[in-house]
């Protein structure tokens, strides 16, 4: 299983960036997808959630900033960050799982961003 996410950089904070995680078909049919972030010295935490039914959910301090999707053509699932922030900062990566399961056990190497001032 290979996870495969890209597209960050180096952006001013008030930018934007487009993450996109590539995954073979099987995976990327799971039940829910998800972003998530760590920032230096801190632990991973979840981003943006979205699920094959559903609607998508955000943490709190991305809501009306960030949006995920889905591109059942690109077999990719996107992350959209506008309006990005110092604390955006961190290394983003996708995963995920079926209801019944936990997130893969493998994480991939993720994608840098970096919000400057």
């Amino acid at each position: 299983v290979q996870l495969q996410a890209s597209g960050g950089g180096l952006v001013q904070a008030g930018g934007s960036l487009v993450l996109s995680c590539a995954a073979s078909g099987t995976i990327f049919n799971s039940d829910v997808w998800a972003w998530f972030r760590q920032a230096p010295g801190k632990q991973r935490e979840l981003v943006a959630t979205i699920p094959s039914i559903g609607s998508a959910s955000y943490r709190d301090s991305v809501k009306g900033r960030f949006t995920i999707s889905k591109d059942s053509a690109k077999n990719t699932v996107t992350l959209q960050m506008n309006s990005l922030k110092l604390e955006d900062t961190g290394v983003y990566y996708c995963n995920a799982r079926s209801y019944q399961s936990s997130w893969l056990a493998s994480w991939g190497q993720g994608t840098q961003v970096t919000v400057s001032s």
